[in-house]
Parts: structure tokens; sequence; C-alpha cells
């Protein structure tokens, strides 16, 4: 699950992805400019977004992105706590409200119920699953069976991008900008580096068969025969 934070002052955005990192992959813009860059660049699954920022307001944000048909949900974040600013918020498409100051585990509760919004079963304790394969969002863990998978970081992050979107080819390009984003240092092929090692781990239980690949296109988990082979 990925996060955006857009928030200038940098000592909150801290905090907050020290918060969730249990819970997110985060990446922190410090004005609304940026933030956009990052949206229109990215795909996540939940954005905090500061409404008093530089350059661009998180208003003006928050209608451009909905404007752009962007339908990501989205926690405002602001020292304002007038009932007119949240009115003026929801209306500008944010899909809840907190006030600063806040405590921290109600902004990860907030989080995870826009998420469970939005995900299919909900989030806290719910399972992704293929076949014997299972996912439990909120640990970030995988199992087959009663067995669980050994996978640190971008691999977890890999397989439940693949089993989110099963039995569907998955383009390369649109794998590297949803795991390791349009910003990253790196290329395309660290994506063949994580598929190797994924696969690694699934031939352990036999569930590497199911992991194909489309030569110059990308990927597609299936149990279907008669896609792809």
């Amino acid at each position: 699950m990925r996060l955006l934070v857009v928030e200038d002052d940098k000592n909150t955005s801290g905090n907050i992805c020290e918060s969730v990192k249990h819970l997110f992959t985060v990446d922190q813009a410090f004005d609304g400019a940026e933030g956009l860059q990052f949206i229109m660049n990215n795909e996540y699954d939940v954005i905090v977004l500061d409404i008093m920022m530089p350059k661009v307001d998180g208003l003006k944000l928050l209608s451009e992105i909905r404007c752009r048909g962007i339908t990501t949900p989205v926690l405002l974040l602001t020292a304002l706590d007038q009932v007119s600013d949240k009115v003026r918020g929801l209306q500008a498409g944010a899909d809840d409200y907190l006030a600063k100051p806040f405590d921290i585990f109600e902004l990860q509760a907030r989080l995870e119920a826009l998420v469970r919004r939005t995900t299919s079963g909900g989030y806290a304790g719910v399972k992704l699953t293929f076949l014997d394969l299972s996912i439990n969002i909120s640990t970030r863990s995988a199992r087959i069976g009663d067995s669980k998978l050994n996978l640190p970081g971008k691999q977890y992050d890999l397989l439940e991008y693949l089993v989110r979107n099963k039995n569907v080819l998955v383009h390369k390009e649109r794998i590297f900008q949803r795991i390791w984003g349009f910003y990253s240092s790196t290329d395309l092929n660290v994506i063949d580096v994580y598929i190797s090692q994924l696969r690694k781990e699934l031939k352990k239980y036999d569930y590497d068969r199911y992991l194909k690949t489309l030569h110059g296109l990308g990927y597609i988990l299936t149990d279907d025969a008669d896609l792809y082979g």
C-alpha cells in the first residue's frame, strides 16, 4: 500500500511517515506543486494533504486532481478547525478532515478507514487471495497454506500488486511506477531482478508456475491455462 504525504512542515511530515511506515510505503512532497507532480506520475492508495502550503495550497491541489479524474482518497490535514473550512474541503473533494494538532493514532485509524472503503473486503486484517496464497495487507505478510513466505520490502509489494491484478497482464512500466515511482534513480531492469527473487520463493511451493512472463511486455499471475499458455 502506498501513501503520499503533502505537507510543508518537515517535522510534521516526518512524524506522519514514521508513524505509518508499518502500514504504507510513503512518499513526501513539501509543497502543492511538488505534490501534483507526484500524484500525476504515481499511483497512491491514499493521500494526506495539508491545506496551508506554498506555491499551490491544498484545496487548489485537491480541486485540480479531482478535475483530472483522480479519485484517490484524500485526508485533509490543517490547522484550520472552523466548520466552514471543513465544508470547503469536503466540497473540493476531500474524503476526510483532521485538524492540527492531531493524535497520531487517530490519523492512523482514519487512514485505515479510508483505505478500507476502497479495498475489497476491508483493510485491517484483510486478505487478498490467489488460490491458497493469501496476503494480509495490514501486516504486509503472505502465506501459502500454513507456510509464511519470506518476502522482504519490495518483493512483498510486487507480489501484492500482482495478486491485486491476478489474471491481468501488468506492463513493466506500470509496475515500475507503482512500486519504485517515477522519480526512482533505478530503471526497469530492477523489476526482472525482483521477479527472479519472487519466483525463487514461490518455487518452494510450486507457485512459480503461475507467474508468467510476456517478454517485452510484463507479467501476469494466473492459473488460467487459456491466458498466455
